[in-house]
């Protein structure tokens, strides 16, 4: 009776933990199909937006539990925007200095379910080499599909806004009304695409 008892205790225990196991979703970022993005307030009336097309990371879900874990790298290099010539200046030592800062990252800490049923992603952003703690809230990962080609696809959206002082991206000119060129408050926006990798990779 003990071993029954004990075997029956053992394929309860390992049933769980396979449970626990499959409940975790592992998915690599689709960088084709990805795009971060920023807005910022231009000489005080206008908003002007810009992103980045290259993208890498990876992604943990929990959807019972509604926790995981995310870890994203964006290549400042490949930052974009309306002109050539502001291309050159936010890639520059006014801004990026995408020479010595070529990436910025996000790794969290924490994420938590909202009462609306979004998530709050805290964790530790870096950009020019700065490190500080941001929340986003994220859209809850929507239901994944098989896309044509047999991957497990889902997507998601998250945004927070940061003061660009507080990672040394400091240029700014003053206007004659007072204000200034550039606003310092950055409203920053991950739509990403995921996939569970094939086997082996």
């Amino acid at each position: 009776m003990t071993r029954i008892r004990f075997a029956a205790l053992l394929a309860l225990t390992f049933g769980f933990s396979a449970a626990a196991a499959a409940a975790e979703e592992t998915y690599v970022i689709d960088g084709v199909h990805s795009q971060p993005s920023f807005s910022v307030q231009h000489m005080g009336f206008s908003m002007q937006q810009g992103s980045f097309t290259k993208v890498a990371g990876k992604v943990v879900l929990d959807r019972s539990a509604h926790k995981g874990n995310v870890d994203v790298t964006i290549d400042t290099t490949s930052i974009r925007t309306m002109s050539e010539k502001l291309d050159t200046h936010v890639k520059g030592e006014d801004f990026f200095n995408v020479a010595k800062y070529p990436t910025m990252t996000f790794k969290s800490s924490k994420v938590e379910k909202n009462a609306d049923g979004s998530l709050k992603i805290t964790g530790d952003l870096t950009i020019r080499g700065v490190t500080k703690s941001v929340a986003l809230t994220a859209t809850a990962p929507k239901p994944a599909i098989k896309d044509p080609w047999g991957l497990q696809r889902t997507a998601a959206s998250a945004s927070t806004k940061i003061n660009r002082q507080d990672f040394g991206v400091a240029w700014n000119q003053k206007l004659d009304t007072g204000g200034m060129v550039v606003g310092d408050e950055i409203t920053v926006t991950l739509d990403v695409e995921m996939v569970v990798p094939p086997a082996g990779k």
